[in-house]
């Protein structure tokens, strides 16, 4: 069932990298003097005590661009909306799915997969259920070095 792992991040360090634009075509003087930097931290973590990370291990979301080995920025702290990508613990593990309340006033819910060969979770009973978190980025490793 589960097809993502959780791992708690450690967000108190600053990582701080210069900014490295991609040109197609020449290369522009002022590059030289640019002095925009990325800090991970202040642009993608904005509530480090409920921030983890999830490595997701299932084939469930492919269409919406999440692959196995790919790593998820996951947000306690964010309500979900109808439409988000969530982490939600059901019927004993984790799964990443897109979060569907349009059956609200009909007593349930549904977690929505993003690849036709995984079903459909129609959720009713909330006491085996619980929205853990919203997935807020995705980072992808293409080489490993």
């Amino acid at each position: 069932m589960s097809n993502i792992e959780i791992i708690k991040g450690a967000f108190d360090t600053q990582l701080e990298l210069k900014d490295a634009s991609v040109v197609a075509g020449f290369p522009s003087p002022a590059d030289d003097y640019s002095h925009e930097t990325l800090d991970f931290n202040r642009d993608y973590i904005r509530h480090p005590e409920a921030t983890f990370y999830g490595k997701i291990t299932g084939l469930s979301m492919k269409d919406a661009g999440l692959l196995p080995g790919d790593r998820v920025i996951i947000d306690r702290a964010v309500e979900p909306h109808d439409g988000s990508i969530v982490v939600a613990w059901w019927d004993g593990g984790f799964t990443t799915k897109f979060l569907d309340l349009t059956h609200r006033k009909d007593g349930y819910i549904e977690l929505r997969p993003a690849n036709d060969d995984f079903p459909v979770f129609k959720v009713t009973d909330p006491e085996n259920f619980e929205i853990w978190g919203t997935v807020i980025h995705m980072i992808r490793t293409f080489e490993k070095v």
